[in-house]
């Protein structure tokens, strides 16, 4: 029996094809935060807050796609650097909301900006007809693996 036969032929897997995306798409945001000092998942939790203020741990951790360790330690670093802004005291039960500073805003707009030049760049051999199907395509699969949890 070949492997031709018992594998997935990667060229036309539109899982490993969406893989490779992902993998690109991450690489090139990374390449453009990274003068600005900024990982991904800090980026992405940046744009939550401001999207989300007063977002937990929990759903800002749920939302970048990292553990709520990682986010606390993210958080207690953006904290520390004035860039987000925690109460001293949970108000209620063990929630700390977060929300951005006046820096965490100018922090944003920059990566926004930046972030929006590599998806301009990726999206750009499309028009608005294939964008609108690709995110509905993209919905409708997303949809689909989540009514199985």
């Amino acid at each position: 029996m070949s492997q031709e036969q018992t594998g997935v032929d990667l060229p036309t897997s539109i899982g490993y094809l969406l893989k490779e995306t992902a993998s690109a798409l991450r690489a090139a945001m990374e390449s453009v935060l990274r003068p600005l000092g900024m990982t991904v998942t800090h980026y992405a939790c940046l744009e939550l807050l401001a999207q989300r203020p007063g977002s937990s741990n929990s759903e800002l951790a749920r939302g970048t796609f990292v553990t709520r360790q990682s986010m606390n330690v993210l958080l207690q670093t953006l904290e520390r650097d004035g860039v987000v802004a925690r109460p001293s005291e949970a108000r209620t039960g063990r929630v700390m909301p977060t929300e951005l500073t006046d820096r965490g805003r100018r922090d944003l707009a920059a990566a926004t900006a930046a972030v929006r030049s590599v998806e301009d760049r990726m999206l750009g051999e499309l028009d608005e007809d294939d964008r609108a199907t690709a995110r509905r395509l993209l919905r409708s699969m997303v949809h689909a693996l989540r009514q199985g949890d």
